[in-house]
């Protein structure tokens, strides 16, 4: 299963650009995707250093909305097992 992330585009220059998620920043390629067609302050999925598809900021927003209850999902379950000696009930 491969996993994208939605990042900002911060800046451009030529076919790379740094983007960023969570306060981190990123190199990006961006020879998949139109880059007369992209510009600082859009979106993209990022993939394992490349930019695959450019999307809206709704959706880059509910996306990493969405990460952040897997994460808190997962960690109320990382308490469970601490708590239960590693038998969730």
């Amino acid at each position: 299963m491969c996993l994208s992330i939605p990042a900002k585009i911060e800046s451009i220059d030529g076919d790379m650009a740094v983007c960023s998620v969570g306060g981190a920043t990123y190199t990006a390629s961006l020879q998949m995707l139109d880059v007369s067609e992209l510009s600082p302050g859009d979106y993209v999925l990022l993939h394992t250093g490349f930019a695959l598809q450019k999307i809206s900021q709704e959706e880059a927003e509910a996306t990493l909305e969405l990460f952040d209850e897997f994460e808190a999902f997962n960690e109320m379950l990382d308490e469970e097992e601490k708590r239960t000696g590693g038998h969730i009930v």
